[in-house]
């Protein structure tokens, strides 16, 4: 169990073409905090997910994001809060990964390009969800369930020391038989598309809803970081 902290953090939401939504912001460690965006659909249709904060790119409000950001596990829950129920998601350190770059770019570490962002489509029914972006290697333990809630942990794949996890972000390659580590930064982009442009709202928080800031709409509330148990695994990437 982690001690109970505070925090404060900025996110920034752009309306851009119809249907997208685009998000920036920056995560105050690799563990105990996450982005939440609630979105809703009028109608079913498709959520496109695209994040662009580990390789940079050109959103779909025209910013031009730098690389050099984490490389992010994003997911998609049924519902809202603890009881709402996976979907589906992924990061480039999960089996079901698969590198859509561009439209985000490449970072090169160690002689070899490697593709970090998120790119999703899922089809969905008429409803709220949540959207959950976390960092790759601190993932939700609903990946690894049947029917799995968002109140059921994450996963800990980050950086430890003798310590315990140290809450700094991290990103590998290897190529032959040298691996090469960088040091990203806090920083994340994602562009939320919807059918009928209802997508909304968004939180830093840990897992569980307390001490909540919200993006898009200009508010930023210091909130109390609630005890969260973590599985740990080992020093990896």
């Amino acid at each position: 169990m982690r001690a109970s902290g505070f925090l404060l953090a900025a996110c920034f939401a752009i309306q851009a073409a119809a249907g997208t939504i685009s998000y920036t912001g920056t995560l105050a460690s690799s563990i105990d905090t996450s982005t939440q965006i609630t979105v809703t659909l009028a109608s079913a249709g498709t959520l496109d997910l695209q994040t662009f904060g580990f390789g940079g790119g050109t959103n779909a409000a025209s910013a031009v994001i730098p690389a050099g950001g984490f490389d992010p596990f994003v997911g998609v829950f049924a519902g809202t809060g603890d009881s709402a129920v996976f979907i589906d998601g992924t990061s480039d350190v999960l089996s079901n990964y698969t590198a859509n770059c561009p439209p985000a770019a490449t970072v090169n570490i160690g002689g070899g390009d490697v593709c970090g962002d998120v790119t999703m489509t899922l089809s969905l029914a008429a409803g709220t969800y949540t959207v959950l972006l976390t960092d790759a290697l601190y993932y939700p333990a609903a990946v690894s369930e049947t029917n799995g809630l968002l109140g059921d942990g994450f996963i800990d794949w980050t950086p430890q020391d003798a310590q315990g996890p140290t809450g700094a972000f991290q990103t590998c390659n290897t190529v032959g038989a040298t691996t090469t580590c960088i040091t990203p930064t806090a920083n994340w982009a994602l562009d939320i598309t919807t059918p009928d442009t209802t997508g909304s709202g968004g939180s830093e928080s840990v897992p569980e809803p307390g001490g909540l800031w919200v993006c898009g709409t200009g508010l930023i509330v210091l909130g109390s970081v609630s005890r969260r148990q973590r599985l740990t695994g080992f020093k990896n990437n």
